[in-house]
């Protein structure tokens, strides 16, 4: 191969050919051109891929794989609570059904997700690198959610920016330090907002509306449990790509407690799902 000449025009940057390379080669060498062995930049023998000249091509994610559906969160007297289901979707294929949503930052936050199961497990990532990095500090201070939930606002809004968003939908719960409860939900293109209850996915038109009816921010938390339990048994009903087996998490000023997967009390002998469709337009 000719040998590659190191000059370059200023003007353009370095490593950018410059006019001198518009006349034949031999005349800005100083020497007739020799063939010689090319050996990429990493050591390696010749003729192998150089990776510093392949540039590692980008990939994006352009369609969600495995999923998991909704996440419902509320307040209550003492804390806040978050459930969903385990399930791990393959499109509308019942795969993964262990899959943990909910992930414990520290003693007074959880995140858990809808969404695409391996951007959460990134984001899972990134949460434990600050919050071990929160650790070493050792100065007795851990990240609050209102800071956990800025930092994932700033997160997927970065990656939105970039067009390689994370497909998830993201719910921060906790406990602040004066002891007020914290609900916030952030989506994959930076939207966010707060609120006494908030929902992910499906749970936004099917829980919802039970939160706003029976959610209140001084409930106990025997009420607030037997509404999470209600919600889910809805979305269960109405949500093909979900699955009878949920977890709960629930964050007090005493910290944080995850519950081992469960299964909830369900009925299929009402009318309405002998004949769904009977007096409805358009029905047979």
């Amino acid at each position: 191969m000719l040998p590659r000449p190191t000059s370059h025009s200023k003007a353009l940057g370095p490593g950018v050919a410059g006019p001198e390379l518009a006349v034949a080669t031999s005349a800005v060498l100083d020497r007739p051109p020799q063939s010689c062995a090319h050996l990429p930049l990493t050591g390696a023998q010749p003729c192998v891929v150089d990776p510093a000249v392949l540039a590692d091509p980008r990939q994006h994610t352009k369609y969600p794989y495995v999923t998991g559906t909704s996440v419902l969160a509320i307040k209550y007297r003492d804390g806040v609570l978050i459930g969903c289901d385990t399930l791990g979707a393959y499109g509308s294929t019942k795969r993964y059904k262990s899959t943990q949503r909910i992930y414990r930052v520290n003693s007074k936050c959880v995140v858990a997700a809808g969404g695409e199961v391996s951007d959460f497990q990134y984001i899972s990532n990134l949460l434990d690198e600050l919050a071990t990095d929160d650790f070493r500090t050792d100065d007795g201070i851990e990240l609050t959610p209102q800071e956990v939930y800025s930092y994932l606002c700033r997160v997927m809004y970065n990656r939105r920016n970039k067009f390689d968003p994370l497909w998830n939908s993201l719910v921060v719960g906790g406990v602040e330090k004066g002891g007020q409860s914290f609900l916030g939900m952030v989506g994959m293109i930076g939207t966010h907002y707060t609120d006494s209850h908030v929902t992910t996915g499906f749970a936004n038109q099917l829980a919802r509306p039970l939160f706003r009816e029976r959610q209140s921010d001084d409930m106990s938390e025997e009420d607030a449990m037997h509404l999470m339990y209600d919600s889910l048994k809805v979305c269960y009903y109405r949500d093909k790509v979900s699955i009878n087996k949920f977890q709960v998490a629930k964050v007090t000023g005493e910290g944080v407690s995850i519950s081992e997967p469960f299964a909830l009390d369900m009925r299929w002998d009402y009318k309405l799902f002998a004949a769904p469709t009977k007096w409805a337009v358009g029905a047979w």
